[in-house]
């Protein structure tokens, strides 16, 4: 049993099983999937503030704050307990184009040539980040939603705005590979 838990599972048997969330949720607590919310829910109950974003009643999203610290908790069960030591399993065509970029380890799900202390704690890593991070809080509020719940849920629900957004994740995705990140690696 714990040799099936160590390997990755092929898409076609993951991707129906995160499929599957919706209309569970749906079904046993009419909940919408995403996760992008968590982070106003957190600073609602932790932030004693008087704006008026954080005035609501978060206590009826606990759940949502139990299924982010699920995925936190599984997360590292997942990189800690569960890893087999063995490389990630990527193309040879992305192995290749990482290489040309100087990405040789991968030996985890992060490059280490990227992410590492010396990247982050040096001028243009720490802005990158903060720019970054600014940028998909910004890009989550702005589109209503983050990827997992408008790719997810949004489609699954045949929500126009949730396909635009769907779509612009995918330009933005292609331009940050092919554009930005040879620019700043």
């Amino acid at each position: 049993m714990i040799d099936l838990l160590t390997k990755p599972w092929p898409w076609h048997i993951a991707g129906p099983l995160i499929g599957l969330m919706v209309p569970a949720l749906l079904l046993v607590g009419n909940k919408q999937f995403g996760i992008s919310s968590t982070l106003r829910h957190v600073c609602a109950a932790c932030i004693p503030n008087k704006a008026d974003y954080f005035k609501y009643d978060w206590k009826s999203k606990l759940w949502s704050l139990v299924l982010a610290l699920g995925v936190i908790v599984g997360g590292w069960i997942g990189t800690q307990a569960l890893s087999n030591g063995e490389n990630i399993i990527i193309s040879t065509s992305t192995v290749s184009d990482l290489q040309e970029l100087g990405i040789n380890d991968f030996s985890s799900m992060l490059p280490t040539e990227i992410f590492n202390w010396e990247n982050v704690l040096s001028t243009s890593g720490f802005l990158v980040l903060v720019l970054g991070g600014f940028l998909v809080g910004f890009g989550t509020r702005y589109a209503n939603g983050c990827t997992s719940g408008h790719a997810i849920m949004g489609l699954s629900l045949l929500n126009i705005g949730s396909l635009a957004a769907v779509i612009g994740f995918f330009i933005g995705g292609l331009l940050m590979t092919h554009v930005i990140l040879p620019l700043i690696i």
